[in-house]
């Protein structure tokens, strides 16, 4: 197979397109995936300079997340997966390559409307946001929410899902642009941080009671801000 390979630490021209062994066979509960796309995240770009080697018996390919369709089905794959399903895959490496070997538990359906271009971007986002908001903090409906770097990957698909689930959406972002697009995606207030202080805006909003759960991605520097407009504890994206 052909997959993307790290020749040397650097910038994006040390990745080279060079032909590879196939995948080891399959094992326990594992799935074969042609892939169609694969996302971009920063570890692929840390991982390119030296800096964040893959885990042990992982992929020595980057690629975190990728969509394709299923080749294979290895031994005592649950019954919801059958040669020929279209998926995206969380991935622990390798999915800047032709094919690749995934765990069962770490695949996800593409939904309808989706391409398998757009699904490949969609395991890291949806697995982040749907572990710390609605897993820990049980971000519920009629609650109210407000979401740091609103126009980030994280971001939009946390604006999205929580308006998809009845939630009231605050966001901040540093320009009109990007505030405008995370008011294209649902969200309800949206407030310029550069221009604006968030915490008195969120309490002008809520009638002084302040926000029960923030979206803090990438250890955002308002933290201190923060402590002053919440309720309850906040949720870190990363």
């Amino acid at each position: 197979m052909r997959a993307v390979v790290i020749t040397r630490g650097g910038g994006p021209e040390v990745l080279e397109a060079q032909d590879v062994e196939d995948p080891a066979p399959l094992g326990e509960g594992e799935v074969l995936l042609q892939v169609a796309a694969a996302g971009v995240n920063r570890a692929d770009t840390l991982q390119r300079h030296g800096r964040h080697p893959p885990p042990a018996g992982a992929s020595p390919y980057p690629g975190l997340e990728c969509s394709g369709t299923i080749l294979a089905l290895g031994p005592n794959v649950p019954s919801r997966w059958s040669v020929g399903d279209k998926v995206c895959a969380l991935l622990s490496g390798g999915g800047y390559a032709e094919k690749v070997v995934v765990p069962a538990g770490q695949l996800l359906p593409v939904p309808e409307g989706v391409s398998l271009t757009v699904a490949a971007g969609l395991p890291e986002v949806a697995c982040t946001v749907w572990s710390t908001v609605f897993m820990t903090s049980h971000l519920s409906p009629g609650e109210s929410f407000l979401v740091h770097g609103g126009s980030s990957g994280i971001g939009t698909f946390a604006i999205q899902i929580a308006k998809h689930l009845g939630i009231k959406v605050f966001v901040t972002a540093g320009s009109e642009e990007k505030l405008a697009a995370c008011k294209d995606l649902g969200a309800d207030v949206c407030i310029n941080y550069k221009t604006e202080d968030f915490v008195e805006r969120v309490k002008q909003e809520t009638n002084g009671k302040g926000m029960a759960y923030h979206l803090i991605i990438f250890g955002h520097l308002s933290c201190t801000q923060d402590l002053h407009c919440h309720t309850m504890p906040l949720v870190p994206a990363r």
